[in-house]
């Protein structure tokens, strides 16, 4: 794939919908499946889940730390996992969610959003806590190779609400402020029709309960994880996000894999209907 990372979401929206399949090998879906809670274990669960949404899906989303638990060996098996979905044609968002500042920052970009790394991803998710400045590197890395970056803006944890929901000095809540620099980021970067730094915004919470509007999300790529499993309904999703929908990559992990390995493909294939029906083009 190239070109702008809003250019070629968009593009996997059309040819593809937007659902997002997860790949979680977390230790109770290893044993579902009847495999070892091992570097294999995971290296195999990944490839049967990027084998299965090839075709079906466009867009997978493999949580990071699920590799990492098994060191080194973990990370050789996620080195596949990456190389296997993109050689599948799928685009691949690495849930990292890394953040820091200065050099540390921009070596993490470096890792996951330059093409030819062991460990190239199409888009990676990452941590304003420091400020979006903090982010200056990675977010021109990624426009630069044609990457994209998901901020964290309002996630789904009640611990989080505080702190998401805390007022600013201009105002805006923390959510809404995460939000409007990265709107500001997408303008001064001349985007396309959709830009290529997004927002994380699960899907179990209410905008307006964040401080959000639906306009908020205009022009800018949306990760909604919490769909399925975490109690939101595939079905709600211009309800949830109202004209805003068109943007959101409808993320959904365990209510898919739990499906196991017999029950996957055509896991897939309802989710995805689910979410054309719900966000017709």
């Amino acid at each position: 794939m190239t070109g702008a990372f809003g250019s070629r979401l968009s593009e996997v929206f059309t040819a593809s919908g937007r659902l997002c399949v997860g790949i979680d090998p977390h230790s109770g879906l290893l044993d579902a499946w009847g495999l070892p809670d091992s570097a294999e274990g995971v290296r195999d669960f990944g490839m049967r889940v990027v084998e299965a949404v090839a075709g079906r899906a466009g867009i997978v989303k493999p949580q990071v730390a699920f590799f990492e638990r098994h060191g080194a060996a973990g990370y050789a098996a996620l080195e596949e996992v990456l190389s296997a979905a993109r050689a599948a044609g799928l685009l691949v968002i690495a849930d990292v969610k890394r953040g820091d500042l200065g050099t540390s920052v921009d070596a993490y970009g470096e890792a996951w959003l330059t093409p030819g790394s062991s460990l190239e991803a199409d888009a990676m998710t990452v941590v304003a806590y420091q400020g979006l400045g903090s982010l200056t590197g990675v977010l021109n890395r990624a426009q630069a190779n044609g990457k994209g970056v998901f901020v964290l803006a309002a996630t789904s944890n009640p611990e989080a609400f505080a702190t998401q929901t805390a007022t600013r000095e201009d105002g805006l809540s923390v959510a809404a402020g995460v939000v409007a620099d990265v709107a500001a980021w997408n303008a001064a970067s001349g985007r396309a029709a959709l830009g290529s730094a997004g927002v994380v915004v699960g899907a179990t919470i209410g905008l307006a309960d964040v401080g959000l509007r639906e306009s908020d999300l205009t022009g800018m790529p949306v990760l909604a994880p919490g769909f399925g499993h975490q109690g939101a309904r595939i079905e709600q999703l211009s309800e949830l996000f109202g004209s805003a929908a068109q943007n959101v990559v409808v993320s959904a992990s365990r209510s898919i894999l739990s499906a196991g390995p017999s029950g996957l493909e055509a896991a897939i294939d309802d989710a995805v209907a689910q979410v054309t029906a719900a966000c017709p083009e």
